[in-house]
């Protein structure tokens, strides 16, 4: 990221952010980015102090940055920059605020994409059978370990360096394998809960152990602006994740180094070397487990569209879909209202002969 000479006021307005507005770590540095990216293109062409800028080098600003980025990006940056130069008025650095009247890019309203809930059960399924093919080869590692030690055992003229030798790669086997199962007794979990609670992404890989409380199929999830709420989750969640806690967390959590292992003492999902996961790796999973699953392409929102619309198709109250999802305003979550009336439309026309 370029440097300015104005990083002093935007390092000020992002700490007045965090401060009065609550809003989360991705949108403070979402912001900061578009702030340093605008400041310094007007700093390029020669601008020192923020009362030079004007209404129209903001609209020539956004000519330059709708190239290469999409309406619902440009309403973000937009929506940075207004608060910022709002900001700097309110405080006194500018004498007017070039930006107030600055229009924000529309942006045209698409339904999400979802699965079907037959999709949805294949790709959940298809997970838990990968747990069971992998427990099966783990075990059997351990067979061939164990049949390997004996028949050392029976051969006397053997020395016990061969032996030592020979039982090395099966023991690196076992290793391998139990890894293997561990991560998909986690990739199991994670599929489950994002589908059961309509999680977001961060919020998953941000939640601790203690967040989940089995007795009442509840976890505490801490969402944007660092605000909580309490989702429940159903039985085939509730047996993917104690068993990844049971069996599969402890395999991951040997692997890591003393300092790993202290960060991530509490996290709920590890990654390979037993740190805290991080949302590429579960993005990674959702995607690798819908081209195993044979089903649509889908990302872990998707899942979490295609959670909300389900649902809603199952008799849910809006209210209460959108407290369990996080929305701040209930026009977000209406969203998922439409892509079960289109799925309707589209059932009515495939089986009613009028249609």
């Amino acid at each position: 990221m370029s440097s300015t000479q104005f990083d002093g006021d935007i390092d000020s307005f992002v700490s007045y952010l965090k401060s009065n507005r609550g809003l989360s770590v991705n949108t403070l540095k979402a912001y900061r980015a578009d702030l340093t990216a605008c400041l310094h293109l007007f700093e390029l062409r020669g601008v020192t102090d923020l009362n030079e800028i004007t209404l129209d080098d903001l609209r020539s600003w956004m000519a330059v940055e709708s190239r290469d980025h999409a309406r619902s990006s440009m309403a973000r940056k937009t929506v940075a920059v207004r608060g910022f130069f709002a900001w700097t008025y309110e405080h006194g650095l500018t004498t007017t605020d070039p930006a107030a009247t600055l229009m924000t890019p529309s942006i045209p309203s698409t339904l999400p994409a979802v699965l079907t809930e037959s999709q949805a059960e294949q790709l959940l399924d298809v997970a838990e059978q990968a747990v069971a093919t992998n427990q099966y080869k783990d075990d059997g590692g351990a067979a061939a370990a164990s049949g390997s030690g004996k028949a050392a055992g029976k051969t006397a003229d053997k020395s016990a360096d061969t032996v030592n030798r020979s039982e090395a790669p099966a023991r690196a086997d076992k290793r391998d394998n139990a890894r293997v199962t561990a991560e998909s007794q986690r990739n199991a979990a994670i599929l489950e809960l994002l589908y059961a609670t309509g999680i977001r992404v961060a919020e998953l890989v941000s939640m601790d152990i203690a967040d989940i409380d089995f007795s009442n199929r509840t976890i505490k999830v801490t969402g944007k602006g660092n605000k909580q709420r309490v989702v429940p989750f159903g039985l085939p969640a509730q047996r993917a994740l104690e068993t990844w806690l049971e069996q599969g967390r402890p395999v991951l959590a040997r692997t890591a180094t003393d300092a790993v292992k202290s960060r991530a003492a509490n996290a709920l999902f590890l990654g390979a070397r037993g740190g805290r996961i991080d949302q590429r790796i579960a993005r990674d999973i959702v995607h690798r487990a819908a081209r195993e699953a044979g089903v649509p392409d889908i990302s872990p929102h998707a899942l979490r569209h295609s959670a909300a619309t389900h649902i809603l198709d199952g008799g849910a109250d809006l209210r209460e879909v959108q407290e369990m999802l996080g929305h701040s305003s209930l026009k977000t979550t209406q969203r998922y209202t439409h892509v079960s009336i289109e799925q309707l439309k589209n059932r009515y026309g495939q089986a009613f002969p009028r249609a």
